[in-house]
């Protein structure tokens, strides 16, 4: 093996590792969003049980 292909090697892996770092944080805000996704659909899901819950409010003076 001669120097420029050890270098052209080097040069690969370092791109590859990027490429590997910048697809691992795409899919962890893919997974943040589905997360806050699933989220708000269990509160809206919640909330159609009870449509009147926190509707009105019982006060004295």
């Amino acid at each position: 093996m001669d120097i420029m292909s050890v270098s052209g090697m080097s040069g690969m892996l370092n791109t590859s590792k990027v490429n590997n770092d910048i697809q691992v944080a795409v899919l962890s805000k893919s997974l943040e969003t589905y997360q806050t996704t699933g989220e708000n659909l269990t509160k809206m899901m919640e909330a159609s049980v009870n449509p009147n819950l926190g509707q009105n409010i019982d006060f004295r003076v």
